[in-house]
């Protein structure tokens, strides 16, 4: 094989790590907007959330309605950012099981209509920022690289 190949093939193995940040930026932008803007609109029809909440059986309503939602807000902001992303991402993880659980069961006959709800690519998502972090483009990691923490 000539070198020139060889340097072809270095360089196509070489780029999925070069890239990595850009990929977890992507994520967090994704899911962060997504939670974002749906707390946002649970905080500003906190009623129609309780009665929604209460019409899935979901106990103490009216104390969780405004806690999803907050939670959603600032966790979406959090995560979009990329500070505290792995803190905040189990509880919202947490958020999408419910969910599914909940507002979405009657949707699920077979695993394949699980794997096409969205609540379950945020669930994919979320673990992928719990697992490998918010990425070097977040303030997560310019606080390490700050704080001199390798990470």
């Amino acid at each position: 094989m000539s070198s020139g190949a060889i340097r072809i093939f270095d360089w196509a193995e070489q780029l999925p790590s070069r890239l990595a940040w850009l990929s977890l930026a992507a994520v967090r932008v994704t899911v962060g907007w997504v939670f974002l803007q749906s707390g946002w609109g649970k905080l500003h029809n906190l009623e129609g959330v309780v009665a929604f909440f209460e019409s899935l059986g979901i106990p103490f309503a009216a104390l969780q309605a405004p806690f999803v939602a907050g939670l959603e807000f600032v966790g979406g902001a959090l995560v979009l950012a990329g500070l505290g992303t792995r803190l905040v991402a189990l509880p919202l993880v947490g958020v999408m099981v419910v969910a599914i659980a909940t507002a979405l069961r009657s949707e699920l006959e077979s695993v394949s209509d699980l794997f096409g709800l969205s609540e379950f690519g945020y669930i994919v998502m979320l673990v992928s920022l719990f697992v490998f972090g918010a990425g070097s483009l977040s303030l997560d990691a310019l606080i390490r690289r700050r704080l001199g923490v390798r990470g």
